[in-house]
């Protein structure tokens, strides 16, 4: 099933988030994101519905296998090609913002050969 960046981008948050606090909430995505409450609720209500995510009855956010798959997926994007242009000599700033750009657009093919090539030329 395909989800847009956006969704891409939640599902992400929801992982770095469940690595740091003991519950997360649609409140703490907000501030993460620094988005609006009423945005996120939104976007929850649209990743429970596709089955990205469980949200228990006291609003504690987890994701199920397949949100979890995807995150993983994004995450694993985003620190490699991150790490990658900071090694370039970007700014980690400017890296991390290409970065989350280009862990969306990326086909799963071009992901794997980069990630080879990166790998064959640092170890």
């Amino acid at each position: 099933m395909h989800i847009n960046p956006s969704g891409e981008n939640y599902l992400e948050t929801i992982l770095i988030l469940s690595k740091k606090l003991p519950v997360v909430r649609s409140v703490d995505i907000a501030t993460e994101l620094d988005f609006k409450k009423p945005s996120v609720s939104v976007a929850m209500k649209k990743l429970r519905t596709s089955g990205h995510i469980i949200v228990s009855p006291e609003g504690y956010i987890q994701l199920t296998e397949s949100g979890k798959k995807i995150a993983n997926q994004i995450y694993e994007r985003h620190l490699l090609f991150s790490s990658w242009l900071e090694r370039l000599g970007v700014d980690p700033k400017v890296a991390a913002q290409d970065a989350c750009r280009i862990e969306h657009v990326i086909s799963s093919e071009s992901f794997e050969a980069i990630k080879k090539h990166i790998k064959n030329h640092i170890d």
